[in-house]
């Protein structure tokens, strides 16, 4: 008695030989995205000039590359008015270079309130949104920002 192998039939079906089937379509191959959009993760303010760095050597490396700082937690505090860094260099000229880059940065609200802090201790560079992890959902799920956290 002859035994049945499915092995030849499978083979002929992955090669799209076999008759009366068609074989599935490759992938297509991801369409080019026509502007590189990014968004940068900081809620820690100990990673912020290392960040700040980061988003100037992606934006001399891509120069039209659309960036967004997004920060919430401890992260806001180098976006807040009179921040320096460890060594008492002020945020705000750097964050101001890279918004005149286009750069944009954004606030968590909630951290605001939580915080008891108004949006006048926000330097003027930065947007205020209701929630910072929200914003970085939906920059990437309605805008097609990919993530980075430095």
């Amino acid at each position: 008695m002859r035994t049945f192998s499915p092995a030849p039939f499978l083979f002929a079906l992955l090669l799209g030989a076999a008759p009366g089937i068609q074989a599935a379509a490759p992938l297509a191959a991801a369409a080019p995205v026509d502007v590189e959009k990014v968004v940068y993760h900081i809620n820690d303010s100990d990673n912020a000039m290392v960040a700040l760095r980061n988003v100037q050597n992606h934006i001399n490396a891509s120069q039209s590359a659309r960036i967004a700082v997004v920060t919430h937690g401890k992260g806001i505090d180098f976006l807040l008015k009179g921040a320096q860094d460890k060594n008492g260099n002020p945020y705000e000229p750097m964050v101001q270079a890279l918004k005149d880059r286009g750069v944009a940065f954004r606030v968590c609200n909630n951290t605001l309130n939580s915080r008891k802090l108004d949006a006048s201790a926000v330097i003027a560079e930065a947007t205020i949104v209701p929630s910072g992890v929200a914003e970085i959902g939906r920059l990437q799920a309605r805008e097609g920002y990919v993530y980075l956290k430095p």
